[in-house]
């Protein structure tokens, strides 16, 4: 069983889980799943997690991403894209290419954005793009969203490409349905690209027809990123050889047994075995000083 990451080229017309589907067909393993969503008409960069990288799955969700996108102003329609049905059209002829770029860039930094309700974020139990076709809305609260940096690559009314650095659970058709409603004339995302997560880019993401080659040829393997370098930043250490059981079981482990000072070192660490295997990671417990797992990466 392959265990980790893998880059992968989520192409048009597939959902996410389309494309896990066809890896289980193709790596020959059901332990597999995603690291965020990609709508079926988005295209780009969707980390598949692998074996014991599945384990990690809460901690990928939390990266930053980039995406570029192509907004399409004057128009209005019920999934706030283009797949969606028009609710309502407006002229943009008035509209200067200095209004535009006004509006795009005031939403860097915080603002609240309501969820649309075609999304797979669950009220109550229910996921809200099921709602949505069964013809319902309900309110949703606002949620605070970050965007680090917005670039505005082309103005051609009535389209705009722009791409746009922001948090986890930013939506991104919201974001260009925000842009047409504060300029007055509505507006509806034309085209999504996912470029970067974290430290996964598009340059490196592999489409599935290129993993099923690797595969066949038995070197899909060298593009499988271990599940440790994803916390290269945090501590690498080894436990005493007699609390290597203790690392095994997923126990707490004081400094001293991982050979840290009393005051321990950083919240989170990369904890190997005393020969050097890497089993976890264990956070801080603020309150008693010693270390608890927060991801076990081993089925031993």
């Amino acid at each position: 069983m392959f265990n980790g990451i893998i880059n992968v080229y989520k192409e048009e017309g597939f959902t996410s889980n389309d494309v896990v589907a066809k890896l289980r067909g193709i790596l020959h393993q059901r332990k597999i799943g995603h690291a965020g969503t990609l709508d079926p008409a988005a295209v780009g960069v969707l980390p598949v997690l692998l074996g014991s990288g599945c384990r990690i799955s809460e901690y990928m969700m939390d990266h930053d991403k980039t995406y570029r996108a192509k907004l399409l102003l004057g128009v209005t329609t019920d999934t706030q894209d283009t797949t969606g049905t028009v609710l309502e059209s407006r002229d943009v002829s008035t509209l200067s290419e200095k209004d535009v770029t006004e509006a795009v860039l005031s939403f860097q930094g915080e603002y609240d954005q309501i969820p649309p309700m075609y999304s797979a974020k669950q009220i109550n139990g229910k996921r809200l793009y099921d709602l949505a076709r069964e013809g319902i809305t309900v309110e949703r609260r606002p949620v605070r969203v970050k965007i680090d940096a917005l670039r505005i690559e082309s103005v051609a009314l009535p389209e705009v490409t722009f791409t746009v650095d922001c948090s986890k659970g930013t939506y991104i058709r919201t974001l260009c349905a925000d842009i047409g409603e504060k300029l007055g004339c509505g507006g509806a995302l034309a085209h999504l690209s996912r470029i970067r997560v974290g430290g996964f880019y598009i340059e490196d993401a592999l489409t599935l027809s290129r993993i099923q080659e690797l595969a066949d040829r038995g070197q899909i393997g060298e593009r499988i990123i271990p599940v440790e370098e994803m916390f290269l930043d945090h501590l690498r250490v080894r436990t005493q050889p007699s609390c290597d059981r203790k690392l095994l079981n997923g126990n707490r482990l004081e400094p001293e047994e991982i050979g840290l000072p009393p005051g321990g070192a950083g919240e989170l660490l990369r904890v190997c075995t005393s020969e050097g295997e890497f089993i976890a990671v264990y956070r801080r417990d603020e309150q008693s000083g010693s270390y608890r797992p927060y991801r076990m990466l081993t089925d031993l």
